[in-house]
């Protein structure tokens, strides 16, 4: 009898064995160890009639990655698990021959690999995949240059996860999810996007974007992914917004949140400035209900507005830890008390000034205050005051909120309240820390404004401010009537992300790959469809930006340095100064051809304090120096770290500054088992890739405030805990975060916690 099998196009033919084995073959050649033959025999695939090409490539793909863990006897009896990363490799070629075969139906040409590139920009154009700005920006000759630039083979660089992570949530499909753009395409129209802002070198500047891109020693942040080169083009990653104390800025900001999420942003919500629950409200005591109802508000839109339906929108929610309703805050995730006081959907952080951890130190006592009422009595906002060195106004204000006898307040030992937020932190991994005046002693444009909080992931610090309802008119026009609103714009934060690939990226590379990585950056804010006008208006005005690293970890065993060490700490500071150098310089000749950001006068880049304040003292940094107080900058903000979760699989790196979670681990998902390893993975690294919780934090937190004098921004930094660890050594890493100049703590990753990541802050 004979064995038919189903191809793609649905039609028939007798089976050929020989096929099977030519398409095995192609996917094992020139990998160690990975042998045709034995993939054919563990795949064991019965054949039978009427069987998909599709389900016999399933078959080989499932058994390729399972090869990746072994486990083998050794020479005393002992079970021991061996790892092959070379089979993850074996598994990606086998999914991509999958992804040229549809694309091939779909578009329509007979040949196994890459299609005519223009012919898809112009259908996917037709079909309104694409936007019709490429065809109207680029000629057919400059697509059909581009096409030929493309390298097919660099789709050999992705491993299993990272290509079907790129597969499923990032190539532009057709409405019914038809395979249309390949990997190589997907990131030369990434390219061809970001460089039309360059005018009559767009063509250049896309083949340079595009080798980055296509050799994985870069990752663009998932919105820029995802969206750049289709109908609408949000690039940006996060927005953070301040809330007024009025119901206005209370919905606006909702509708904002809204506006963001469906566009596939988070949003950093600091609402500080509301007034406290038992708060006046038109002269009545008792009255206001605080901030949890509006955090509540803001959970509510985080669930309902789903980015259709990939994912809930994420916002992360600032509060001050004088502020009243602290202990309410610090109860929004746990699973004890009045659901009705609950927001489980939301990220919680803290805005913690230099006092409070002086008195913790100490352990002296803390008050809590209600904003309105301190706007009251005192006349001025406590949020709106920060210490320095020299200037403590905070404190001094603060001083005297105490001082002040009609002032209500609660006041509690402030080791109390650390352990509230311990606990909430072993049991939900928030909240989130950000110290205010360590991010805004170094704010290079303080000059302009002030920061308040940060964004989802933690690690955007830039001027923020609440937009003001000033009026509302009624216009009749043409027998139409208008309500007309005059809003006075805020400062909305937009988070422009890319990252640095260090796990694929040579510490000598950095001064060609950083100043593309800047002028990339810097298109996304000239070419960006903001969904919200107010970060338009601060993006225009600040120009900034997030260059960030990836592959750290990948990074320091690739040049066989163990976590653990004083190595580390040097290559640290090594490391990232060169990178701080290569984007402030890029930044500088950008300006010279571009111009510098509106808001340059008076900044701390234009008085040289940022790079005294740094100790750059170098004959090239006093060089630099005296080239950006001449030429200005083009981005007031530069540098930021986030976290990479989703971009450094695809990129086949460690995520972000983190080490390694596991060596290696089966990942189960939806019936299916996926060996998974770190990166590289062989006798060799095998002992320099320490796990993440085995570490000693203390090295992690040296590490994070070393690299963060370089870094403009902050870092989306992580602390690993077990369950072992007593309270006085978790309470002993956030106050040494705070000594080392950490600016911003993300998650506490308890070992027996799994938490929810952001997918969108990924770069």
């Amino acid at each position: 009898m004979s064995i038919r099998i189903r191809k793609r196009n649905g039609t028939f033919e007798e089976l050929s064995v020989d096929k099977t084995k030519k398409m095995v073959a192609l996917a094992c050649d020139g990998l160690e160890e990975c042998s045709p033959l034995e993939l054919e025999l563990d795949s064991n695939i019965q054949f039978c009639d009427g069987m998909s090409t599709k389900e016999i490539q399933k078959v080989l793909i499932q058994t390729a990655i399972e090869k990746v863990i072994r486990t083998e006897v050794d020479a005393y009896g002992n079970k021991v698990n061996k790892t092959n990363i070379n089979w993850q490799y074996v598994a990606a070629r086998l999914f991509i021959y999958d992804l040229y075969k549809e694309a091939a139906i779909t578009r329509g040409y007979g040949h196994f690999g890459y299609g005519d590139y223009y012919a898809l920009v112009k259908e996917l154009v037709h079909i309104n995949r694409y936007g019709s700005y490429l065809l109207e920006e680029y000629k057919e000759e400059e697509i059909r240059e581009l096409a030929s630039y493309i390298e097919p083979k660099r789709d050999e660089l992705f491993n299993y996860e990272g290509l079907k992570l790129l597969a499923d949530r990032y190539l532009v499909k057709g409405y019914q999810n038809e395979v249309y753009e390949l990997p190589q395409e997907r990131f030369m129209t990434i390219a061809m996007h970001l460089a039309i802002p360059e005018g009559g070198n767009k063509v250049y500047y896309a083949k340079k974007f595009y080798d980055l891109m296509s050799k994985l020693k870069m990752t663009v942040a998932t919105p820029t992914l995802a969206n750049a080169g289709t109908s609408f083009y949000q690039l940006s990653s996060c927005f953070i917004s301040v809330v007024g104390d009025n119901l206005w800025s209370i919905y606006d900001v909702n509708q904002k949140f809204s506006k963001v999420s469906k566009h596939g942003g988070a949003l950093g919500i600091y609402t500080g400035k509301i007034r406290a629950l038992g708060s006046e409200i038109r002269g009545i005591k008792n009255t206001s209900g605080g901030v949890v109802p509006w955090i509540r508000l803001y959970n509510d839109t985080a669930v309902a507005v789903d980015q259709l339906g990939r994912r809930k929108g994420g916002a992360s929610i600032t509060l001050d830890i004088w502020h009243a309703d602290l202990y309410d805050f610090l109860e929004l995730k746990t699973n004890n008390g009045d659901d009705r006081r609950k927001a489980h959907d939301i990220f919680p952080s803290l805005s913690i000034p230099n006092l409070f951890m002086e008195r913790l130190e100490k352990r002296e006592n803390w008050s809590l205050f209600d904003p309105y009422s301190v706007d009251k009595v005192m006349g001025y906002r406590l949020e709106d005051y920060y210490d320095e060195k020299g200037n403590k106004q905070f404190t001094e204000k603060y001083l005297e909120c105490e001082a002040n006898s009609t002032l209500e307040r609660t006041t509690v030992p402030a080791l109390d309240i650390m352990k509230k937020i311990m606990k909430s932190a072993v049991e939900t991994g928030t909240p989130f820390i950000f110290f205010r005046d360590t991010v805004n002693v170094a704010n290079p444009n303080k000059h302009a404004g002030m920061i308040y909080g940060s964004n989802l992931c933690h690690e955007i610090a830039q001027n923020m401010s609440e937009s003001i309802s000033l009026e509302e008119t009624l216009e009749d026009k043409d027998g139409t009537s208008y309500v007309i609103s005059k809003v006075k714009a805020g400062d909305m934060v937009t988070c422009n992300l890319n990252s640095i690939n260090l796990g694929k990226t040579d510490y000598e590379e950095l001064k060609d790959t950083v100043p593309l990585q800047i002028r990339m950056l810097d298109n996304v804010i000239t070419l960006n469809q903001y969904p919200v006008a107010e970060s338009k208006i601060t993006s225009d005005k600040y120009r900034a930006i997030g260059l960030g690293t990836s592959g750290y970890h990948h990074y320091l065993v690739n040049h066989k340095i163990a976590w653990e060490s004083e190595e580390h700490l040097e290559e640290a500071d090594r490391l990232f100064e060169e990178i701080a150098y290569q984007a402030i310089k890029a930044s500088m000749e950008l300006a010279k051809e571009k111009g510098a950001y509106k808001e340059f006068k008076g900044s701390e880049w234009e008085s040289g304090d940022y790079f005294k304040r740094r100790g750059y003292q170098s004959e090239r940094w006093l060089k630099l120096k005296e080239e950006v107080e001449k030429y200005g900058i083009r981005n007031g903000y530069l540098t930021a770290i986030a976290p990479t979760g989703s971009t450094s699989n695809i990129a086949n790196t460690t995520a972000g500054i983190d080490p390694i979670f596991k060596k290696y681990f089966v990942e189960e998902k939806k019936g299916s088992f996926t060996p998974k390893t770190a990166p590289d993975l062989n006798d060799e690294t095998f002992w320099l890739y320490k796990e993440a919780h085995t570490i000693n934090q203390q090295w992690s937190i040296k590490a994070c405030g070393i690299r963060q004098r370089h870094i403009d921004q902050a870092q989306s930094f992580n602390l690993y805990i077990t369950p072992q660890l007593k309270a006085k050594e978790i309470l002993d890493m956030y106050l040494s975060a705070w000594k080392n100049g950490v600016k911003t703590i993300y998650y506490v990753r308890n070992q027996s916690l799994e938490m929810d990541e952001c997918t969108s802050c990924s770069s």
